[in-house]
């Protein structure tokens, strides 16, 4: 035989197949991936059939886990606003200084010096959009197309912050008309019963731009606004589930990421789409019939329990992400700027610390192992929680703990939970492992001396503040570029 064709024959007996590859090598499988990532508001963690629900009929999302890969262990944040912060920028929240919820006319937005995860992907070609829930400022001067997407439709906020009365349970009074934007333009205040066509008007938008962009790559960042109260399933769902209207309208957005898989299905796209789905926080608890499920997670949003910041998520790729799989293995929202950033091959923010790690060798299959040393709990400014592998240590008391009724509690001591053991964070072993606790308390003291305890750190980069904040839907708002 040649001795060039012998030499040929063993390199490629000697690479990896594709789904081993590096994630260096991941651009270089063939040309550049679109993303979608799909993200719903408030959904617990066990509100989908993949991740235990029987109350929920999901026949997409399980064919979407069966395809690809659950990840078991993914975390966004209590709330919405810094949860969305994190995606964007790849960031804890507060390094961005956006810890918490923000409202209509809000005096702060995401900071446009921010390079977001839509600025890195379009600087290397990508198409861009946002479809949906905005909520990290409402100012013209930092909506989406001031963040790197080509195109915005969606509501800047949550749809309980405006255009009906709020419910009960919540603190906002008096809403506001509620602005549907297109790009940087209301194009109409929305009343109640438009809310129902939410899902299939966004899907539709997102359809549409999906067929626009089939010869180049392109970045769909699809964020729901369901499920956030007030509840309003389409017409077509209404009364189809056996779990009330929110299971309706988690059966609508089942129909909703079905559609956007058929839709790649058909245009042959499928090979060469990554599409991530996930939850920004956990499901609002107490609201009767309008309450989602943590499973079998403790808490909900507002705390950082796990049901309030570990999410249902699923990531589907086919070829590419093992078909059918599952991992454990500790990541969240912080990773998917990083994440993406590599599959189009570019480069990160230079002189900036980003929090999140790039993920691809966990969804290409070739480690369980965490690309986190530790993984941060903020709630707010406030560090409450912190994790390194199967360990969680709490260390400082979390939402949900006590009634406000009940006597002061005696001073907080850290406890500490197996989660491989005791997913449910029910038996505190801290004092069968010291060891682990002063383990896992350096880690948070590092992260305390970056991001600050007290008062804020040197690592904490400020937020954008808008000089005269007034509503979209006031008189006045110029179009934004």
């Amino acid at each position: 035989m040649n001795k060039q064709i012998m030499l040929a024959l063993l390199l490629a007996a000697l690479l990896p197949p594709p789904a081993a590859l590096q994630a260096a090598d991941a651009p270089k499988l063939a040309a550049k991936p679109n993303i979608i990532f799909i993200l719903i508001d408030d959904m617990g963690y066990g509100d989908i059939g993949p991740f235990g629900s029987t109350k929920n009929h999901t026949p997409n999302l399980d064919r979407m886990a069966l395809e690809g890969m659950k990840l078991t262990s993914f975390y966004g944040a209590p709330v919405c606003t810094p949860s969305r912060a994190q995606v964007l920028t790849g960031c804890y929240a507060k390094r961005v200084s956006l810890p918490e919820v923000i409202f209509p006319a809000a005096k702060i937005g995401l900071n446009p010096k921010e390079r977001t995860v839509a600025d890195l992907l379009k600087s290397g070609g990508y198409a861009t959009m946002c479809i949906g829930k905005w909520h990290v400022g409402d100012a013209p001067e930092v909506l989406p197309t001031r963040h790197g997407f080509d195109h915005y439709f969606g509501l800047p906020y949550s749809n309980d912050m405006g255009g009906e009365e709020a419910p009960a349970g919540t603190k906002q009074k008096g809403p506001p008309p509620l602005p549907l934007v297109r790009d940087g333009q209301v194009i109409e205040t929305l009343a109640p019963r438009d809310q129902d066509r939410l899902i299939e008007r966004y899907t539709d938008e997102a359809l549409k731009f999906i067929r626009q962009n089939t010869t180049i790559p392109f970045f769909l960042y699809f964020p729901h606004t369901a499920v956030h109260v007030p509840i309003h399933p389409g017409k077509l769902f209404k009364s189809h589930s056996a779990n009330g209207p929110y299971g309706d309208w988690v059966e609508e957005l089942d129909w909703s990421v079905g559609a956007v898989m058929n839709m790649l299905r058909e245009l042959k796209l499928a090979d060469n789409t990554l599409v991530f789905f996930s939850s920004d926080n956990g499901p609002w608890l107490g609201l009767g019939n309008s309450s989602g499920s943590a499973g079998p997670l403790r808490g909900g949003k507002f705390s950082t329990f796990e049901g309030g910041v570990r999410e249902p998520t699923i990531a589907w790729w086919p070829g590419r992400i093992p078909a059918g799989s599952t991992c454990d293995a500790v990541a969240g929202n912080i990773d998917l700027l990083p994440t993406f950033a590599a599959l189009a091959g570019a480069r990160l923010p230079s002189g900036v610390k980003i929090d999140g790690r790039n993920i691809l060798p966990i969804l290409f299959g070739r480690t369980k192992d965490s690309e986190h040393a530790a993984y941060f709990y903020f709630n707010g400014n406030r560090l409450e929680a912190v994790r390194s592998g199967p360990w969680k240590l709490a260390i400082a008391c979390q939402a949900g703990t006590r009634k406000k009724s009940a006597p002061p509690p005696p001073p907080f001591k850290p406890a500490l939970y197996n989660l491989d053991m005791d997913i449910g964070e029910t038996t505190d072993v801290a004092t069968e492992h010291p060891d682990i606790v002063a383990s896992l308390q350096k880690y948070a003291t590092e992260m305390d001396a970056d991001l600050g305890a007290k008062k804020l750190g040197p690592g904490v980069r400020p937020p954008y503040h808008v000089a005269k904040p007034t509503g979209l839907w006031m008189p006045g708002h110029a179009p934004v570029d």
